[in-house]
């Protein structure tokens, strides 16, 4: 079975772009999901892996959608060739069963952790630039949704989960937290 694994990293990113290039694949499944890369504890991920079988293909658009470091994009083929699975890169024109693919997978799994890596140091220096200059604003603060007190009341006489409260707010976990922790003067 040819199987295309799509991942976007926020809820802002569509997917257009990967799905337009499995189109000429003859894909029969596809596992879509917005998450980031930071760890391999992804459900659609985690679910493909389930999913593939003995003789399939499973394609990407790269490998910087699979995996962000080098150390779970080899974990991750590692299960995949245990499964008998083939993974193809359709950027990189990477198939992992053949020796050149493993050796080219690792060697641009650790150029893609290398340009990561620099993408971040950049970042800190040119926030560190814009704070001796007064420029650096930094994240924008999130304000309260308008149906904050209502959803809080109700989170703190425990009519709801803190899961809950979330998701009727439109937060993540650890902006509700936030939001919390300065509402109650902490």
């Amino acid at each position: 079975m040819n199987i295309a694994y799509i991942r976007v990293s926020t809820a802002e990113q569509n997917e257009d772009r990967q799905l337009e290039a499995m189109k000429q694949y003859n894909i029969e499944k596809y596992f879509i999901e917005k998450a980031s890369a930071k760890d391999t504890n992804r459900p659609k991920l985690l679910e493909l892996l389930e999913f593939a079988r003995d003789g399939d293909t499973v394609y990407i658009k790269d490998f910087s959608r699979l995996a962000r470091s080098t150390k779970d994009l080899l974990d991750l083929v590692e299960q995949l060739n245990t499964k008998g699975v083939k993974l193809i890169s359709l950027k990189e024109n990477l198939d992992t069963h053949t020796s050149t693919g493993k050796l080219m997978l690792t060697m641009i799994g650790a150029i893609y952790e290398f340009e990561r890596s620099n993408l971040l140091e950049r970042q800190r220096e040119g926030i560190v630039i814009a704070k001796a200059n007064n420029k650096y604003k930094g994240r924008k603060e999130i304000k309260r949704p308008d149906n904050w007190q209502e959803v809080y009341s109700q989170y703190k006489c425990r009519e709801l989960t803190a899961t809950k409260a979330m998701e009727k707010l439109g937060l993540k976990k650890n902006t509700f937290y936030k939001l919390v922790k300065e509402h109650e003067g902490r």
